[in-house]
């Protein structure tokens, strides 16, 4: 169990230091990109997204290595584990879906757990740098400076 907080506390900090880079990164070098600004917006949700990918394959990755190296518990369902599996449940437990269909047991739970938690702040994180960024270049009814 030791070995799974353990996991859980590197998670959440490799997953918030990718988040926090790729805001950073586009924060600095957006207003500087010689495009449109709604294209501006739209490479601001790519990223994003590209980031929610690669946190989400940091989880399941983790998960899979948890459950067949280390024993820590295995998921339960119609089908074995697998590391296409672990990817699946860490999407879904990371956007908190939750379908049901397959379920973390053993000591592993708790990362699944923790996996939603971060997955809510990050999402939130990124709803909240979007708005931003439509608020900026998003140019409704007056003049694109770009175009």
């Amino acid at each position: 169990m030791l070995l799974v907080v353990f996991f859980c506390t590197l998670l959440i900090t490799l997953t918030t230091l990718i988040h926090y880079e790729v805001l950073r990164a586009l924060s600095a070098r957006l207003p500087s990109l010689n495009i449109l600004n709604r294209t501006k917006v739209l490479v601001a949700v790519f990223a994003t997204f590209a980031a929610h990918i690669l946190e989400i394959v940091v989880y399941g990755e983790t998960l899979f290595l948890l459950a067949k190296y280390f024993e820590l518990g295995s998921l339960k369902g119609p089908t074995e584990l697998s590391m296409a599996n672990c990817l699946y449940f860490s999407a879904e437990t990371y956007t908190s879906l939750g379908f049901g269909d397959v379920m973390p047991v053993g000591s592993i739970r708790l990362l699944a757990g923790v996996e939603a938690l971060n997955g809510l702040l990050l999402v939130g994180w990124s709803a909240s740098y979007l708005y931003i960024a439509m608020e900026r270049f998003w140019i409704v009814g007056g003049k694109d400076p770009h175009r």
